[in-house]
């Protein structure tokens, strides 16, 4: 009790002008990627919106002392559950759309995954308010190796590296000068510099620091406006063509092609559709228009469907003989998302169930398929059941899935193939395997008709654009719903589909077999921020034993 009524004080010494900056450093991170649609967010708040919380951090509180570390990661604790819940919002929709929760309890959840994962803010505001035993110039300067090690944490303890600050800026120069390197978080870094750049202004007035501050600014700025590294014009005659049916199922189709269709019905459909594709109407990529119009249409070198909520079996006879016509009617393999089945005496229910793709040749043969190796929790499994036995299946369509075990590719007409599903495309060091082990093309396959139209789609989207510029592969994308794309090694889409419409596009990409240095060693950059912010860490501890001790002498 003593304890609690202690924090309890402590809290109240943090002074009202500290949590409003938390609070608008979270908002304006929140406007910095897409909300909706129609809002596409204003990438230019992401070099703005952590200065905020610097500001708060490394203030004073109302004592006129530093603040302790439990201040610190109270005020970032603030900041990180209005950042969740802004940026992830979608998930509240989710829950009570197409999961049948009674929007309090789908707002409740949404408040409970915040108040979870904004603890990592907090942890930034714990590491941030101890490094300040240095003085502020050197917790300013430690900042960016900071929160690139909170970035890592994110990724590898709890899975969620959703919206990482370099994601913001996959739509300038800077990623294509990085990320090959160091990947996203390296992205993150040199933005979280500058942040911390801006603060140091209102810290430290001295000629040198503002010199270095403007230094690092116009660095960054200069690596953003410059044009991306080896960066080809656009030629549609070197391209080859993949068919992507855009199958508009149930989750999240709307308009009158919303009324469910029988198995038998979407066999007939979907075949016909991926043997007669259409040209894209949206081209996305300056210059790229004349693709629209090329006349004959050329011979596919790849079919797509798309993980979406229907019973395909992958040991479906009948499932794999349609595939198999397809595949010899477009003479070109097929990747379809479908579910995996093994029987399994060893497991309660006998079976094991894989979210999967499946691997037809071009004469019909069945080859194999993928299972999905990182799984979507409270979507396609539910973690801790005991303790969440609530949620149980909280979307129709998904339930208990297994994970997959391996990353294994697919060869197919003299090519190679790496599928990854869905939320698999958030995670920058598990994606680079495939091309690190020989994938020519990376497929994502997804079903975001769960997202609706929140900013979900487009964050997600955003994602799978960062893995393409971290790989310099091309990323052929195909979903249920949209966004239905193919996108480039620097990160631009080539055609769009249209949204909440059933069809099959005919889409531009290439095979590569260039290999970056990220690809070839994953996240060693933010390994490196991990590093010195420990050393960081221990050398303020070691300067506060040596001042506790000169103050015992004195």
């Amino acid at each position: 009790m003593q304890l609690a009524m202690l924090d309890f004080v402590a809290m109240r010494q943090i002074p009202v002008r500290l949590w409003l900056l938390a609070v608008v450093s979270g908002v304006l991170q929140v406007l910095a990627f897409p909300l909706t649609q129609q809002i596409q967010g204003w990438p230019v708040l992401a070099w703005a919106g952590p200065v905020f919380l610097l500001l708060a951090l490394l203030d004073t509180n109302a004592e006129g002392q530093a603040l302790t570390v439990k201040q610190g990661a109270a005020v970032g604790y603030a900041c990180g559950i209005v950042w969740y819940i802004g940026n992830c919002w979608w998930i509240y929709q989710t829950m009570y759309l197409y999961g049948g929760l009674p929007k309090p309890v789908a707002a409740v959840i949404l408040l409970l995954f915040a108040m979870y994962l904004g603890l990592y803010h907090a942890l930034f505001g714990a590491l941030m308010a101890g490094l300040r035993r240095l003085g502020t110039g050197w917790a300013l300067a430690l900042a960016p190796f900071c929160w690139v090690a909170v970035e890592l944490a994110r990724a590898r303890i709890t899975g969620f590296p959703w919206d990482l600050l370099g994601n913001s800026q996959v739509d300038n120069a800077l990623p294509s000068h990085l990320a090959p390197f160091a990947g996203v978080m390296a992205v993150s870094f040199v933005v979280a510099g500058v942040n911390a750049s801006v603060a140091s202004v209102f810290f430290q007035r001295t000629r040198l620091r503002l010199s270095l501050a403007a230094v690092f600014v116009l660095v960054a700025g200069g690596l953003t406006v410059l044009p991306p590294l080896d960066m080809p014009l656009l030629n549609k005659h070197q391209f080859s063509t993949a068919v992507l049916l855009q199958e508009n199922l149930e989750v999240g189709a709307v308009g009158k092609e919303a009324a469910p269709l029988t198995m038998e019905e979407k066999y007939r459909e979907f075949s016909r559709l991926s043997e007669h594709p259409l040209w894209s109407p949206a081209a996305t990529a300056d210059g790229f228009a004349a693709w629209q119009q090329a006349e004959p249409a050329p011979a596919p070198a790849l079919v797509v469907w798309p993980e979406a909520p229907a019973d395909f079996l992958t040991s479906d006879e009948r499932f794999r003989g349609i595939l198999g016509d397809v595949a010899r009617a477009t003479r070109a393999p097929v990747i379809a998302g479908s579910l995996g089945v093994d029987r399994d005496p060893g497991v309660q229910r006998g079976y094991k169930l894989y979210d999967s793709a499946a691997l037809i040749a071009p004469d019909g043969g069945f080859q194999g398929r993928y299972d999905k190796i990182h799984l979507v929790p409270w979507g396609e499994y539910v973690p801790f059941k005991e303790l969440f036995f609530f949620a149980g299946k909280l979307t129709a369509g998904v339930g208990n899935m297994d994970p997959g075990s391996r990353r294994d590719l697919f060869h197919a007409g003299g090519h190679v193939y790496g599928v990854f599903i869905c939320y698999e495309s958030i995670f920058g060091d598990e994606v680079r395997e495939f091309v690190k082990n020989g994938a020519e093309v990376l497929v994502n396959i997804s079903d975001d008709g769960w997202y609706g139209d929140t900013g979900a789609p487009w964050q997600h989207l955003n994602m799978a654009r960062m893995r393409a510029i971290e790989n310099r592969r091309w990323v052929i994308r195909d979903t249920n719903t949209g966004v239905t794309t193919t996108i480039d090694p620097f990160g631009r889409t080539m055609l769009e589909a249209p949204r909440h419409v059933r069809g099959a596009y005919a889409m531009p990409f290439e095979y590569k077999s260039r290999v970056t240095f990220y690809t070839r060693h994953g996240d060693w950059f933010a390994w490196v921020c991990l590093c010195v912010t420990l050393a960081g860490l221990g050398w303020a501890r070691l300067t506060q034993t040596k001042v506790e001790a000169d103050a015992l002498r004195g």
